[in-house]
């Protein structure tokens, strides 16, 4: 029996190799492509990682607003004891927007007190002025002195100084 080679020509190839050939090519290409999709994957999430890293810590309100709230309820806690009161409680709502900006979660100001207390331990020092403000609220007869009023606004200040709102 004489063997016949299946390469006649050197460089040949026969059926079988080049399908092979052309078969781990076209692997190749398919990785590569799989490889690129996924590296563009990568730097989109990247960029946005980046985007959210950077902007401001609150949503929806600026600093310059918080300034400028604040700015407006220390000009009221000089009105009066009727201003103090106001001041009382628009600080509170001030601190209270604060803190839902900053996705502080909680359903209700004292909630989100309690949440924002695990990153900011110093801020239970506002739990006086909060409850001072309730009772402003909810206790129509109740009276706040002149040194209370001003502890209590001291306090909402120094807590939106600590959460880096003011």
């Amino acid at each position: 029996m004489v063997d016949i080679p299946l390469n006649l020509v050197e460089g040949t190839q026969t059926a079988s190799q080049g399908s092979s050939a052309s078969s781990s090519g076209m692997d190749i290409g398919i990785a590569i492509g799989i490889g690129l999709v996924i590296l563009v994957f990568l730097l989109i999430i990247i960029s946005l990682a980046r985007r959210v890293l950077r902007r401001s810590q609150f949503q929806g309100m600026t600093r310059k607003e918080v300034q400028a709230r604040w700015d407006e309820i220390e000009r009221i806690s000089k009105q009066g004891r009727m201003g103090a009161k106001m001041a009382i409680v628009e600080a509170d709502k001030l601190l209270d927007a604060a803190l839902k900006s900053m996705m502080m979660p909680g359903q209700t100001m004292g909630e989100r007190l309690k949440a924002a207390g695990y990153k900011y331990q110093k801020i239970s020092e506002v739990w006086y002025a909060h409850k001072l403000r309730n009772q402003l609220v909810h206790e129509t007869d109740f009276e706040v002195g002149d040194a209370q009023a001003r502890s209590a606004i001291h306090s909402f200040k120094k807590a939106l100084e600590l959460i880096g709102a003011l």
